[in-house]
Parts: structure tokens; C-alpha cells; sequence
């Protein structure tokens, strides 16, 4: 199978603007995610698709390849849709561009379903980790995610789900990573379709493949680092640099 990761990668954002030309370290975020990304020896080729020159222009000057949206687009997987559309690959790796820690062993395991006879049943796939911060559990910021026992999504929600109505019988809550992996008619059937009414309400695109009944595989994982969403997270990602 023919593998590439795409980094969208807006450059307005409604809580952090710019949060992906922001120094961390001695680079932008989105330099950092590129380069991470790239480093895994996961893909055959590595774009940072965007609709801004000055994140363009970066990431070609540090020798990467970069994708400009013909468009404006809703979505980050909307985004990827339109650069993968002419483009020979199987499967699609959409990696957040405010993810500057991306590390092999997550995307690995998560390319990892695709694989053998039941992975040909899979269409997309996604990471997930556990929370255990009561306060982040609260945080609309944080997405959660409800499993069933073969570790398909049943429903993401900023809400807290599933509800402790019986705290004992909670095992785990999880929290959605934004990275997903589609196989290419998956990621264009997508784009086909209108946004859905819980995707409107909740703010979450992924709820689009729930509602058209596409199953999303989920792939636990441990500590991915830092997501960058407010000025507070890039003091937490410098910390942890």
C-alpha cells in the first residue's frame, strides 16, 4: 500500500490565531510537526497542505513539500480531500498540524488496522488516549470518545461521556487525538456529503462518517505530547521540549 501523511494547516484559528507559525523552541509548530512527522519513515511522501503563503513559503524553506488549497475548506479532512484527489496513494494519514510532538510507534499502530483480512474492512481509523485529569475530563477543549468492545467509536462529544451515573462501572475515559488515517475513497466520500447535524452541533467532523454509519476504528496510545490550541499550551510544549 502506497502511504502519505498530510499536515492541514490553517493559519486562522479561533482561540490561538497563527498558532502554527508560533516559535517553539527556535522553529514554527508547524515546522516542528513536519519534521516530526517526516522522521517516523512511515510514509512515502509528507505534504503541509495550506491556505497561507507564509506557511507555504516555510515549509519549503526548510526543504519540505507544501500543497496551497485551491479553496477555502471547513475542515482539516476537507482540505487533504482536495490536494489527495489526483494523487496515487492508498491510504491517507491526516496529522494534525498543532501536533508538534508526532512520534512513530502511535502512527505505526494505527496504520497497523489497515493491514491483513480484517484490516480490508476497515475504511478509517483513528488515535485515542486515555484521560485520567478530572479537570480535562470537564474541558470542552478535550473531545472524548466512547468505545465499543472491538474499539470502534460509538460517539465523540466535547460533553463528558460516557456520564458517570455509576462511577464504578467506568473503566477508562478516552480522549479523541486528532489523527486519523483514511483509505482514499473513505476521505473523498467525506467531502461528498454535507455536514451532519451532530458534526454542526458538536464541532467534531468526524461525527460526519458516524452518522453516514462509516465505523472509525480507534487505536489507544499513550502520551502524544502537547496539542497547541492557546497561548497556555505553547508555554506547555516549550516546557516539554
Amino acid at each position: 500500500m502506497k502511504t502519505a501523511a498530510f499536515i492541514p494547516a490553517r493559519y486562522a484559528a479561533t482561540r490561538f490565531p497563527a498558532k502554527l507559525m508560533q516559535v517553539l523552541g527556535k522553529e514554527p509548530v508547524i515546522v516542528h510537526t513536519w519534521k516530526n512527522t517526516l522522521a517516523t519513515g512511515l510514509f512515502d511522501e509528507v505534504y503541509v497542505v495550506t491556505d497561507s503563503d507564509i506557511i507555504f513559503t516555510t515549509i519549503e524553506s526548510v526543504g519540505g513539500k507544501a500543497i496551497m488549497s485551491k479553496q477555502p475548506h471547513e475542515s482539516g479532512s476537507d482540505r487533504i480531500a482536495e490536494a489527495v484527489r489526483d494523487l496515487d496513494v492508498d491510504i491517507v494519514v491526516n496529522v494534525q498540524g498543532d501536533e508538534p510532538f508526532v512520534k512513530r510507534t502511535p502512527l505505526e499502530a494505527l496504520l497497523q488496522v489497515f493491514e491483513g483480512d480484517q484490516g480490508k474492512q476497515v475504511q478509517v481509523a483513528s488515535l485515542m488516549q486515555e484521560l485520567s485529569d478530572p479537570s480535562l475530563i470537564q474541558d470542552p477543549n478535550y473531545v472524548k470518545v466512547a468505545v465499543d468492545l472491538q474499539f470502534n467509536a460509538l460517539f465523540f462529544s466535547r460533553s463528558v461521556v460516557p456520564y458517570p451515573r455509576d462511577p464504578a462501572a467506568i473503566k477508562a475515559y478516552y480522549e479523541h487525538i486528532g489523527v486519523y488515517a483514511f483509505r482514499k475513497q473513505a476521505l473523498l466520500d467525506f467531502t461528498s456529503w454535507p455536514m451532519t447535524p451532530l458534526e454542526a452541533a458538536e464541532k467534531i467532523e468526524c461525527l460526519r462518517y458516524l452518522e453516514h454509519g462509516v465505523p472509525i476504528k480507534m487505536v489507544a496510545t499513550s502520551y502524544m505530547g502537547v496539542e497547541i490550541d492557546t497561548p497556555e499550551d505553547l508555554v506547555k510544549a516549550a516546557k516539554l521540549l
